[in-house]
């Protein structure tokens, strides 16, 4: 089967062997999957250690063709009742936490070694991907009939940013403060923040040094208002010079959410954090939970991302990265 690599500062498609169904779990056929930012993170850094190999892709919808156990999956509202077969159309997250160490009873599930060390296989960007039992029981979530798949490519990228939301003390569905909160960059995943918000019932502005993004994000009512100073501020810029727009616009007190690495080694200003009391906070990638709200949030049209992708075949991934880079499309995704 074909599946892509990135070895040598180049990414190239080869012939690997299908992965075999040796071990519990599921063979899950390839049908999309989104191009991640930190996709594009680890081709950037890949310059430093050209001789490593890095397997790319992650955003991944496909169809079970083969499964040898029998697992009910996660979900938000505990409504599904029937275990995983063979035809179902899945979305997926890659990675699942134990839920028993510390990292997990104290809610940083991206910080648990299992999370870690778990992973798809042998990566999205493939014809056929391996999933465990762990990844049935935790992170894959059948499709409705007739649900678009290009809207399923964004479940897993948005369980990041519901993530985000939730950690930085906001809830669904339930009492939130009238915060209004500002997502600084407006490509994909800024994008993403922005309608999380919303479906948190947030008041959601966003802001972007690119007017074509900004203009975008105002067809899905997300506009800026210079005059504001925000209550929480969503940093999904990759650039360093996001830090002092962020100090500008956060409210004494205020809170920033850093979302994103940025090149170099950039920080923000300890006396600035003082005396305006303000909190910095990391978030990184989701748990159990976060992925089952995202699912839920697609599949009921609450988010609904359909038409803003440009696809790929395969074989042109390295096209979809450089058009990525060079900032020619707004979300690449590879169609299998």
């Amino acid at each position: 089967m074909k599946s892509a690599i990135l070895k040598d500062n180049k990414i190239s498609i080869i012939d690997v062997e299908k992965p075999p169904l040796t071990a519990p779990g599921a063979i899950i056929r390839v049908i999309a999957c989104g191009l991640c930012g930190s996709d594009i993170v680890k081709i950037r850094h890949s310059i430093e250690n050209p001789d490593k190999q890095v397997i790319l892709g992650h955003e991944a919808v496909g169809e079970i063709v083969e499964i040898n156990t029998e697992i009910i999956g996660n979900s938000y509202y505990n409504d599904v009742k029937e275990p995983f077969k063979v035809g179902d159309i899945v979305t997926l997250g890659h990675h699942y936490p134990c839920m028993k160490c510390d990292f997990c009873k104290n809610g940083h599930h991206s910080m648990c070694k299992a999370f870690k060390a778990t992973n798809i296989s042998p990566a999205g960007f493939s014809e056929y991907i391996y999933v465990t039992e762990g990844h049935l029981r935790n992170t894959v979530f059948k499709l409705k009939n007739g649900a678009s798949i290009e809207n399923a490519t964004f479940m897993e990228p948005l369980s990041c940013c519901i993530r985000a939301i939730r950690r930085s003390g906001y809830n669904y569905k339930g009492e939130n403060p009238p915060h209004n909160c500002l997502t600084i960059g407006l490509g994909s995943i800024g994008l993403l923040m922005s309608l999380g918000l919303k479906a948190f019932n947030i008041n959601a502005f966003g802001l972007d040094i690119n007017p074509e993004r900004q203009v975008f994000a105002n067809k899905f009512g997300i506009k800026f208002d210079e005059n504001l100073r925000y209550d929480t501020i969503f940093m999904t810029s990759g650039s360093y010079k996001a830090i002092d727009t962020a100090l500008k616009y956060i409210k004494d007190g205020g809170k920033i959410v850093v979302f994103s690495s940025v090149e170099g080694d950039f920080g923000y200003k300890n006396n600035e954090i003082y005396y305006r009391e303000l909190t910095v906070m990391g978030s990184y990638s989701p748990a159990p939970i976060d992925l089952a709200l995202s699912y839920e949030l697609i599949s009921q049209g609450i988010i609904d991302l359909e038409g803003i992708s440009t696809f790929y075949t395969l074989d042109n991934l390295a096209d979809a990265v450089n058009d990525t880079m060079l900032n020619r499309v707004f979300k690449a995704c590879i169609k299998l």
